[in-house]
């Protein structure tokens, strides 16, 4: 099993900058693939970025070049740096972890998710 929990949410505004963090723990040895999901009010789940073992990333087009996902091995945490907020990134962001090494994994095929954290961002 692994757990994980997200931290870093709150409330900013448009053009401001937050930082998401994923800590796991567990048995992290049988992680291969982190994500981060949003969720906005009304709309289904989508996946923002993802990052794989060897440190190959993707990301969705509507954050291409504003937000980043990094991972700290030793610590065991994935961030997401998200930049130039805009009132449409408003959402509550989830981190995943799958056993599979894909950087487009159905959400289905994540097999860990942490329970989530608001991002609001004001226009």
């Amino acid at each position: 099993q692994v757990q994980l929990v997200e931290s870093g949410g709150g409330l900013v505004q448009a053009g401001g900058s937050l930082r998401l963090s994923c800590a796991a723990s567990g048995n992290i040895f049988s992680i291969n693939t982190r994500g981060w999901y949003r969720q906005a009010p009304g709309k289904q789940r989508e996946l923002v970025a993802a990052i794989i073992t060897g440190g190959s990333t993707n990301y969705a087009d509507s954050v291409k070049g504003r937000f980043t996902i990094s991972r700290n091995y030793a610590k065991n945490t994935v961030y997401l740096q998200m930049n130039s907020l805009k009132p449409e990134d408003t959402a509550v962001y989830y981190c995943a972890a799958s056993r599979m090494t894909r950087l487009w994994l159905r959400e289905s095929e994540y097999d860990y998710w942490g329970q989530g954290t608001q991002v609001t961002v004001s226009s």
